[in-house]
Parts: structure tokens; C-alpha cells; sequence
């Protein structure tokens, strides 16, 4: 045994699955599980712990955990400016990892920046481009076909620059992250929104956009606004039908889509250890849909249990020692604070068309009724990065024995997505798999599948209305089938399971029967389930490649012709001017998330070509000028076209664009092809009434000028066939506000103020055009 000094000296927290006590269990698989070791530097306890006391000595207050793991991780603790809301923050995130949707801009983007190397652990997650068809094994196998020319790029792009690659099969970002490479007190970022998931074990994990993921992996310190804090008191414990989920769903219906935006969301309280560390994970992950930077939970016993289970058993005993620094101080002062008793909480279901309409499941059917909701059930679908981990699936594996038991099957139409091949390989070996087969389930890939659109569904008709219930994260408008129809419902994997049973929303499995093959009236046993298998999970197969020592020799090959990849060109600098006479395109009415401005399904496979994928561009806002989606006026020509189509002839004609837009701006994905796509096709200026943070930043990576009203209704005085112009850029500075005037058709200006959150690095990014412009630069 090492000596504790030596051991937190030596300790490379952030590295991959350290399979270094791998149980007898494991045995022959022994070596699948110990190639996920991945050696790279990163910040210690001791790191750690002095950078907190430094700063808790500057503050003079006790912090909370969230302010201890980030400002734990600042550049520049001595001497750099601390304030809730205000600041912006210089850290140094432990890890990268990026999911294959999102990584081949991520990458596109770093070959581009001319390094040799990534300078901090990093990974690419193949997760994002199998499509649920048919069942696992045939979709993986065609997916590998049909997306070959990516999954090469990746691989040997992350072998020539050294990052981590986990193969199509491997599983979801978010459950391999929990599996191997979270941690208590590590930061992480990942170029997926959902990237929060890690906060279940005690880390602070954030979703970015690719072009975030680039600075960090070049080495240079990583922008973040100094979040607020939420705090959310839970007491009590959970029992019965209520799970995990079910404290998401009442916080989201709480705080809205944009409650928690730029602040993160710290669980605390008694009640915390009555869930189990994948039930926190479940939690933080879902936390993305109220807009929080990220969510965490405290350091206890159950994630170390957890670690344990996982191989990791010296990072448990290490962050035993540390958990002083793993925990809130006593005393520590939360923004606002919620409290919850789990012990009172019922289980919820949220939707249609929102993550944040909430509703107990004792009332969805009499509520669907009044607001004519189709109230049979097409499809219950279980899974996704939110819930599928082994509880998750032994819970709902309990309701399915029941009903067999009783001779039924599920009336609805039933898919189980499992996170990992770490879990698809234990639940196929403990019996959960054959028992939710046997119930009338299609297990489907490894992968995120229909949660995020990949789903070919055949059961209804486009624009067919129709009923879903997952137990995903999010369900706006044409999400997961593009269907704007479909009336998708989130919940728990366990009420998913019920209802796909009952084959209806007018079903309470709390109170109401069901009817047995006999014709006996029965009801279901509240869900039961392990947190963890009793044996060691079974790793499946190895799907992890790990980068070469020597990558001289390996080629990343991106072909002119393809259709799939494109290397990127720079994009202009600022001509040093005001933006004047920029067309509005579209004046977005309503909700836009970044679905609505770049699409994902069908369209994931062009992700890595920039000017493929801008095909997708605001397809799904809705025109204020006249109720419809993709269909607005050219006003060089008159006639209508698609946004896409008419941004390019403006863009091909010197016709700079303004979109302007609502509230809560580009909520959802991190997809930072909705920042990329606007800039490529011509556009400048982003207005609306506020933003969702991860695109906001995108936006400013990209060289786009995302502005807000400093009066919300100065957005009834622009008009779908204005100009803008934007003045003051000659000043453009932190704090300082711009000044829009907007002209009318009819000759008649309009004044307006315009804000923006722009600090002195990124007006930088403006002038050079671009945050990878402004990195050149300085090389």
C-alpha cells in the first residue's frame, strides 16, 4: 500500500474506469474492463481542498458543494472575481466528453485550431446515430453500415489527437460517464445537454456546445458565469410508486423550462439517502429541463457503494477522507431554496409538448380528457441516459412478472432501452430483459434511439394524434417520432410500465384494477428492484479504443465529396462597422428550442457537414406572420419559401439577417449547430426576449451577436418585413448596451435598447469573428 501523501499525489482523478479491483466476478473480462484506464492529469483532493479553503478565506462565508467543486477548479483562485450572477469564471475542467452527434463538430473544429494534441482526458461517445427500427442487434448492425464514414472519422480522429473512443454498442454518454469517469468533486463537460447526469455522484457536470469542448481540450482556461444557487431541501423518504424521477418531474413543474437557468440546482437534506446513486443521477440528468447549468448531489454512502460496485473502490476510500470538501458546509446560504417531502410526494407525469407541465398520475386521466388528449396509449418507452440503470430496469422488470403472472401482456406497444452494454449485458443475465421481452418489449440498442428522434415508428400516420409515454427527459413538439401529433408524456420508467399495460392515461395503478387472462380483478404490487446486482455487473463486450501511445502515422481522412463531413472554413471577422439593414428573416413566435431551430432525427446525419445540416435551419419556429412552420416571405423576390432557402438567397445576394425571437431562446440540446447553421447562412444578430445559457454561449462562440430587449415588449414593435440596425459596436463593451433601430416598411423608426452578457474575451471573439478565429490568433 502506498501512503496516503504518495497516493493523493499520484491519484488521476477524471481518468477512465479504473478497473483496478476488479472482483474475482469479473474474472476473465478482468481485461475488457482494465483497458478503459486511462491515465491523464487532473486536479486532486489536495488540489482541491487547498483552492476551496483559499477561496472560503477570500469569501469569509461558508459555501455550498457546488460553489466548493467549481470554485475548487478556478484558474486563478487567489485572485480571480467571485459573484453569484455577475462574474465570469476562469476553470480548469478535469475532462472532456462528447457524444458522436456533437463530437464531429467538436473535432472538425480542434483540426482546425492546428494542435497536435488534446491537452486534458477526453472522450467521444458513439451514441446519437442508431436508429430504433427493428431491435438491437439489427439496428447496430445497420447503423455501423450506414454511418461508417463518421465512426471512422472519430475513431481515427480520436487516435490521432488522443482521445478516448467508445464504439456504436457501447451505450449512452451519460451512463458510460457515470460508469467510469465521474466522480465526487470532479468537473467535467460534456457536449451534451444532459451531461448533468454525472451530478448523481457527487460531480459538477455541464453541458457546452463543441466549440467550449475545444478550448478546454486546447488547454486554455474554460468561461463559465458564476452560477447562483438553488437549493432543494428534501425530507422524508421514498416508498412505493414514487421513484427518482418523480422529484424532477415536481421541480420542473415548479420552476418552469427556464427556472433554473444560470443557476445550479444543489439537492441537500435528510431525505437524500433514501435514493439511490443512480436515482440522483436520474435527477441531476432531467435537471437540463428547468435550464440549470447542472445539478449535485452530497457525498454519502450511496455513491460510494456505487464506486464500489463500479470498480473504483480507491476513489471511494479517497473521497471518504475528503468528504468534508464532498458535502455543503453548515451555514451556507442558498439563493432560493424548494423543499420537497418525499414521504408526501406522489408519482408525476409531465406534458404534453412541455417537460414542466406537471401532473400527479392520480390525475392525467380526467386532465387529458378536459384538454381532449388521446387517452389510449400507442407506445411506452423505457430507458434512455435518464433511466435505464439497473434498478431502473429490475423496477419495472417487477411490474412486468406481475402481469405475466396474471396472464397479460403490455396493450401499448413497449421498447426498453438499456444505457450501457454494462447494463444490457447484467439485465440479459439476471432475467430482466427476457421478463420485459416476454411482456411484449422490443430491447433496443445500446444507444439513444427514439429520446432524441432516431426512431423509424411505423404504428401511426404523420400528424396522426396520437398518445406516448416515456421515460425520457424531454417531449417537445415532433421530439422523438416527428410527428407534432404526438402527444408524448414523461414519467418513470416504472408508470411508463403501468400504462403501457393498461394500455391507457386514465389508469392510477396506486388505486384502480386491472383485469387478469381469468377475468379476475387484480392490482399491481408497488415496483421492487435492486439498486445494484448482487453479483458484479457483467461488463459485456470490450467497445472501448483507447488512443495510441504514437499517432504520427494515423490519417484523418475527410473526403471533398462526401455528404457526411466537411472541414470547416474560418468564418469573416468583423468589419469594424454597425450592423446596418439586417432583414429580419423570421419573427419566431412562441416557444424555440434548439429542436426547432436544428432539427435532430433524420438530420443527425449531417451533423459533421455544416452546410448539409443548415438545410435544417428554424424549420420547426413558428412564423408569427402567419401561424406557420418553414414558410416565410422573401422580401427581395415576394414569394414564400422555406427559412433555409430564403436565408441563402439573401446570404447570395449580401443580405445580412436578424432572427428575433421569445423567451427562453434555444432551451434544450446543447447542439451547437443551431449557433453554427444561423452564422453560416448569413446571419448576424440573434434577438429575443432571453436565452437558454448553453446556446446563448454558442452563439457568441460562433461570432453571432445574441442580444436581448432590455423592454420585452419592445418585441410587439418589430414587424416580419423590418430592417435592424445595430449601432455603438464601435464601443461594443462589457456592460454596455447596444442601440437597435428598427425600420418600418411604412418608413416609421423605431429606438430600442438592446442588452447582451458579453464580457471583455468574448467581444474579442466578435472582433475576430469567432472564439476558434480568436485562438488562431493568439498560437
Amino acid at each position: 500500500l502506498l501512503p496516503y501523501k504518495v497516493w493523493n499525489l499520484l491519484l488521476v482523478l477524471g481518468e477512465g474506469a479504473r478497473r483496478l479491483h476488479v472482483s474475482a466476478a469479473f474474472n476473465a473480462k478482468a481485461k475488457v474492463a482494465m483497458s478503459r484506464f486511462e491515465p491523464g492529469t487532473s486536479i486532486s483532493y489536495e488540489k482541491l481542498h487547498e483552492n476551496i479553503n483559499i477561496v472560503r478565506k477570500r469569501l469569509n462565508r461558508p459555501l455550498t458543494l457546488s460553489e466548493k467543486i467549481v470554485y475548487g477548479h478556478l484558474d486563478d483562485p487567489v485572485g480571480q472575481d467571485i459573484a453569484r450572477g455577475r462574474t465570469y469564471l476562469r476553470l480548469r475542467p478535469d475532462r472532456v466528453a462528447m457524444q458522436d452527434a456533437t463530437a464531429q463538430m467538436a473535432m472538425l473544429q480542434f483540426i482546425s485550431s492546428g494542435l497536435p494534441k488534446v491537452a486534458v482526458p477526453s472522450t467521444i461517445h458513439c451514441d446519437h446515430l442508431i436508429e430504433a427500427q427493428i431491435g438491437g442487434v439489427e439496428d447496430l448492425k445497420r447503423a455501423k453500415e450506414v454511418n461508417q464514414e463518421v465512426y471512422n472519422f472519430l475513431a481515427t480522429a480520436g487516435a490521432k489527437y488522443g482521445v478516448g473512443f467508445w464504439k456504436p454498442g457501447s451505450g449512452i454518454i451519460h451512463q458510460i460517464i457515470l460508469e467510469n469517469y465521474a466522480y465526487p468533486g470532479v468537473l467535467l463537460i460534456g457536449t451534451d445537454s444532459h451531461t448533468p447526469n454525472g451530478g448523481g455522484l457527487g460531480s459538477i457536470c455541464i453541458g457546452v456546445g463543441g466549440a467550449d469542448a475545444v478550448d478546454v481540450m486546447a488547454g486554455i482556461p474554460w468561461e463559465l458565469k458564476c452560477p447562483n444557487v438553488i437549493g432543494v431541501k428534501l425530507t422524508g423518504s421514498l416508498s412505493g410508486w414514487t421513484s427518482p424521477k418523480d422529484v424532477i418531474l415536481k421541480v420542473a413543474g415548479i420552476l418552469t423550462v427556464k427556472g433554473g437557468t444560470g443557476a445550479i440546482v444543489e439537492y441537500h437534506g435528510p431525505g437524500v439517502d433514501s435514493i439511490s446513486c443512480t436515482g440522483m443521477a436520474t435527477i441531476c440528468n432531467m435537471g437540463a429541463e428547468i435550464g440549470a447549468t447542472t445539478s449535485v448531489f452530497p457525498y454519502n454512502h450511496r455513491m460510494k457503494t456505487y464506486l464500489n460496485k463500479t470498480g473504483r473502490a480507491d476513489i471511494a476510500a479517497l473521497a471518504d477522507e475528503h468528504k468534508d470538501d464532498l458535502v455543503p458546509d453548515k451555514g451556507c446560504k442558498y439563493d432560493h431554496v424548494i423543499e420537497i417531502n418525499l414521504s408526501e410526494l406522489k408519482p408525476h407525469i409531465n406534458g404534453p409538448f412541455t417537460p414542466d407541465l406537471a401532473h400527479p398520475v392520480s390525475e392525467i386521466g380526467a386532465v387529458a380528457e378536459k384538454n381532449g388528449w388521446p387517452l389510449e396509449v400507442k407506445v411506452g418507452l423505457i430507458g434512455s441516459c435518464t433511466n435505464s440503470s439497473y434498478e431502473d430496469m429490475g423496477r419495472a422488470a417487477s411490474l412486468a412478472k406481475q402481469a405475466l403472472d396474471k396472464g397479460l401482456k403490455c396493450k401499448a406497444a413497449f421498447t426498453v432501452t438499456p444505457g450501457s452494454e454494462q447494463i444490457r449485458a447484467t439485465i440479459e443475465r439476471d432475467g430482466f430483459s427476457k421478463i420485459l421481452r416476454d411482456v411484449g418489449g422490443v430491447v433496443l440498442a445500446n444507444a439513444c434511439g427514439p429520446c432524441i428522434g432516431q426512431w423509424d415508428r411505423k404504428d401511426v400516420k404523420m400528424g396522426e394524434k396520437n398518445t406516448i409515454v416515456t421515460s425520457y427527459n424531454r417531449n417537445f413538439t415532433s421530439r422523438n417520432d416527428a410527428n407534432p401529433a404526438t402527444h408524448a408524456f414523461v414519467t418513470s420508467p416504472e408508470i411508463v410500465t403501468a400504462l403501457a399495460i393498461a394500455g391507457t392515461l386514465k389508469f392510477d395503478p396506486e388505486t384502480d384494477y386491472l383485469t387478469a387472462a381469468n377475468g379476475e380483478k387484480f392490482k399491481l404490487e408497488p415496483p421492487n428492484g435492486d439498486e445494484l446486482p448482487a453479483r458484479d455487473f457483467d461488463p459485456g463486450q470490450d467497445t472501448y479504443q483507447h488512443p495510441p501511445a504514437e499517432s504520427g502515422s494515423v490519417m484523418v481522412d475527410v473526403s471533398p465529396t462526401s455528404t457526411r463531413l466537411q472541414l470547416l472554413e474560418p468564418f469573416d471577422k468583423w468589419n469594424g462597422k454597425d450592423l446596418e439593414d439586417l432583414q429580419v428573416l423570421i419573427k419566431v413566435k412562441g416557444k424555440c428550442t434548439t429542436d426547432h431551430i436544428s432539427a435532430a432525427g433524420p438530420w443527425l446525419k449531417f451533423r459533421g457537414h455544416l452546410d448539409n445540416i443548415s438545410n435544417n435551419m428554424l424549420i420547426g419556429a413558428i412564423n408569427i406572420e402567419n401561424d406557420a412552420v418553414n414558410k416565410i416571405k422573401n422580401r427581395l423576390t415576394g414569394e414564400y419559401g422555406g427559412v433555409p432557402d430564403v436565408a441563402r438567397h439573401y446570404k447570395a445576394n449580401g443580405l445580412s439577417w436578424v432572427v428575433v425571437g421569445d423567451d427562453n431562446y434555444g432551451e434544450g440540446s446543447s447542439r451547437e449547430h443551431a449557433a453554427l447553421e444561423p452564422r453560416h447562412l448569413g446571419g448576424r444578430v440573434i434577438l429575443v426576449k432571453s436565452f437558454a445559457r448553453i446556446h446563448e454561449t454558442n452563439l457568441k462562440k460562433q461570432g453571432m451577436l445574441p442580444l436581448t430587449f432590455a423592454d420585452p415588449t419592445d418585441y410587439d414593435k418589430i414587424r416580419p418585413d423590418d430592417k435592424l440596425s445595430i449601432t455603438g459596436l464601435a464601443t461594443f463593451a462589457p456592460g454596455k448596451p447596444l442601440k437597435g433601430v428598427v425600420k418600418h416598411g411604412d418608413g416609421s423608426q423605431d429606438i430600442i435598447t438592446l442588452n447582451h452578457t458579453f464580457n471583455e474575451n468574448q467581444v474579442e471573439w466578435f472582433h475576430a469573428g469567432s472564439a476558434l478565429n480568436r485562438m488562431k490568433e493568439l498560437q
